[in-house]
């Protein structure tokens, strides 16, 4: 039984995003992270308050 060794592809460049979290800081991971849901809740609860019956 002969076997086959998968082959890697080709690391891809990295993006901001991922330099982001390989190099930030946890303090800074932290802020961002914070800043994200805080926009994330105000988005959710624009969308319900546009979509509830008057």
């Amino acid at each position: 039984m002969a076997f086959r060794f998968k082959t890697r592809a080709k690391p891809k460049d990295s993006s901001a995003f991922s330099e982001f979290i390989r190099n930030a800081s946890a303090k800074e991971k932290k802020r961002i992270y914070s800043e994200v849901i805080k926009e994330s809740i105000e988005s959710q609860k624009k969308i319900m308050d546009d979509n509830t019956p008057d």
